[in-house]
């Protein structure tokens, strides 16, 4: 029995094996790259390539999320690229920038704003201090005669001294820039419209651009888009300002720790509601043995008297008193008033003027709390004397 076990498993030892030479034999090595995306820090900073681009180029690149950064820049060696949104940006702010270039800095901005021709004015404040319009590439009319024949329309052509042959650019072609008071040094267009301007500020320059998206990650690596920004800045220290999207804390915490927010949210409403004022008086605790004959009189009266009136309560109480009387004095309702009055007076021992004061027919008007309760307290005296 071993030796047949010891056979069997030689032969189960040698057919594993075989098949793992032929499996071997058959298996191909490859290998595979799996892209990932974009790195966090380049989805956070849309010109991260071009920052890497102009340092291996050997110029000195930061980027600033605010002009705080302004005074510790000096003007005459560095350039200053507002690539980001400036619809906030103020008068004040405004006015530094344009000393600050004034002062020989080198500043480029994007053409935020449409010009206005009603108004005189675009809206975008340092766009309408330096006098250049933008408008709409379709509003300018009949392209030129020899668009047709150019090869690029739609790029930007920068054309330099001792080269046969332009520099291109892809600037975004829906948008013109115009040069209303000729202040203009230089500029570049496509064949339908003028995409980028540099004038003189002072000792400084000022560029402006209808649209940075040809420095973005991945539009910087076309055309000539790198060289371009290397052009113009390559003698100087660079400073790229726009808004980095950076997640705040609420946002983290929402992705990362939602069931904690909620069991904050209701230990903070639980302690809200346990410190909160009260509105009026504590009320005291309502006694075990309240269903009293005394609070059911009164609720009864209370009740009969909104319901009846006081006419209607002060007859009835009449009515009981003359009852009475006739019971404690036979032949008492053939009398006269007076001598009922009489009778009453002898029989309660209350004066003849109270006697008619509670009996005599009351007018229908309402009557005061405090006479209302007297005339009650009159009558109830009678009958309670009978």
């Amino acid at each position: 029995m071993n030796r047949q076990r010891l056979i069997l498993g030689v032969l189960f030892a040698g057919l594993l094996g075989v098949l793992g030479v032929y499996l071997y034999q058959q298996a191909t090595p490859y290998q595979e790259v799996i892209d990932h995306g974009p790195s966090p820090q380049a989805r956070a900073n849309p010109y991260l390539a071009a920052e890497h681009f102009l340092r291996k180029q050997g110029l000195s690149v930061s980027h600033a999320n605010s002009l705080d950064i302004l005074p510790l820049l000096e003007p005459r060696q560095h350039s200053l690229l507002l690539l980001g949104d400036r619809a906030n940006m103020t008068p004040r702010q405004v006015e530094q920038v344009l000393n600050w270039t004034r002062a020989g800095g080198r500043l480029l901005f994007v053409a935020e704003a449409l010009w206005d021709e009603k108004t005189g004015k675009s809206g975008d404040l340092l766009l309408d201090r330096v006098q250049v319009h933008q408008s709409m590439s379709k509003d300018l009319g009949n392209p030129p005669p020899d668009a047709e024949a150019d090869p690029y329309p739609n790029l930007t052509k920068l054309y330099l001294e001792d080269e046969d042959a332009p520099a291109y650019a892809s600037f975004d072609p829906q948008f013109h820039l115009e040069d209303p008071k000729n202040l203009a040094q230089s500029w570049a267009n496509s064949a339908l419209a003028t995409h980028m301007m540099q004038l003189g500020y002072g000792q400084g320059s000022i560029t402006v651009v209808t649209d940075a998206e040809l420095w973005k990650t991945p539009n910087i690596g076309q055309y000539d888009n790198a060289w371009l920004l290397w052009y113009l800045y390559s003698d100087t220290g660079v400073t790229l300002l726009f808004n980095i999207d950076h997640d705040n804390l609420l946002t983290l915490l929402l992705r990362y720790f939602p069931q904690a927010l909620v069991a904050l949210a209701a230990l903070l409403g639980l302690w809200i509601w346990h410190v909160g004022l009260r509105q009026g008086p504590l009320q005291a605790p309502v006694p075990k043995a309240r269903r009293q004959l005394q609070e059911h009189l009164r609720a009864s009266a209370d009740f009969m008297l909104r319901r009846s009136g006081q006419h209607t309560l002060l007859l009835g109480l009449q009515h009981d008193v003359l009852r009475r009387a006739r019971h404690r004095h036979p032949g008492f309702e053939h009398l006269g008033v007076a001598e009922q009055w009489q009778v009453l007076a002898h029989l309660t021992g209350q004066p003849t003027r109270a006697i008619s004061q509670a009996l005599s027919p009351r007018p229908k008007q309402r009557l005061s709390s405090a006479e209302f309760s007297r005339q009650v307290a009159h009558l109830q005296t009678l009958r309670n004397a009978l």
